[in-house]
This record gives C-alpha cells, structure tokens and sequence, in this order.
C-alpha cells in the first residue's frame, strides 16, 4: 500500500539512491553530480520547508520537498524510484506537499524545469501547474550548453 510522511533522516540513503539514480540517468534533473549522502541530508533534508517520501510496503519509492523562496512561494522538487516504479507515487507525494505547503500560509508552489525535462514539464502541468515564466539559459549543463528553465506556478 502507498503512503506518505515526512522524510527523516533514516530516509536519507534510499532517497540518495533515487536522486543519484536519476541524475545518472540523466535529462530530468538540473542536478548533474551525485550526492553524498551527507550533501542530500544538508540540502534535501535540512534546508527544504516541506520535505515528504512516499513509500510502498515499507520502501521509499520517492521524495519531494519544497524549499521557502519566500514571500508564500515554495520553490518544489519531485524524485520517484526509476528503477522499480510505483505508480501514483508522484500524486500521492503532490497531495501532501500541497497541504503542508497550504497549511504553512502558502501563496503559491514553483516548478522550476529545465526546458530539456520533458517528463517533469508534463508532471507538473498534470498537477495542475500552469506556465508563468521562462528563464532564458538559466541553467549550464555540464557540457556549457545553456538550457532554458521554465517556471510553472500552481496558486494555494
């Protein structure tokens, strides 16, 4: 059965595994070098506002967090297990981000994608989150290609 709660720091070495398996994958993540898993507990647990996994019979099969950009905005962040998927994970960890993020007075959740995402620009528009900006060559791909980032904004 699916479920979602707060990540904790027990959480921390499936969730590297996840991110680290993605960004290996490449072309979904503006993330390009792999975590340790001591630099995702800094950055993807400490620092987010909101911080959930889901998890399926006991094993987190993703993680999303939103990080306050202040000014009721939360900058989101969305991984699911590639290599043994389960589906509904991403709906399940979009519905209680979206009420911890309602329930801390939220405005309204950012998406930032990289142009070149095209499963995360789909994910985020079938959430609900509509267009509101492009940032022209906002993110340097290792290679020194400049990709552009597109901002969806989903109002509380």
């Amino acid at each position: 059965m699916l479920s979602v709660r707060a990540m904790g720091r027990g959480d921390v070495p499936a969730c590297t595994v996840i991110l680290n398996h993605t960004i290996a994958l490449g072309g979904s993540t503006a993330y390009e070098d792999p975590f340790t898993e001591p630099a995702f507990a800094a950055h993807l647990l400490e620092e987010p506002a909101v911080a959930n996994v889901a998890l399926w019979g006991g094993r987190v099969v993703g993680f999303q967090v939103c990080f306050d950009v202040g000014e009721g905005l939360y900058s989101i962040g969305s991984f699911t297990d590639r290599q043994a998927p389960v589906k509904g994970a991403g709906r399940a960890l979009f519905a209680q981000t979206l009420a911890d993020c309602r329930s801390r007075g939220g405005q309204a959740i950012l998406a930032k994608i990289t142009a070149d995402n095209t499963g995360g620009l789909a994910y985020y528009a079938a959430m609900g989150f509509a267009d509101w900006r492009v940032v022209p060559g906002d993110h340097i791909r290792k290679d020194g290609a400049p990709v552009d980032r597109i901002v969806k904004r989903l109002p509380l």
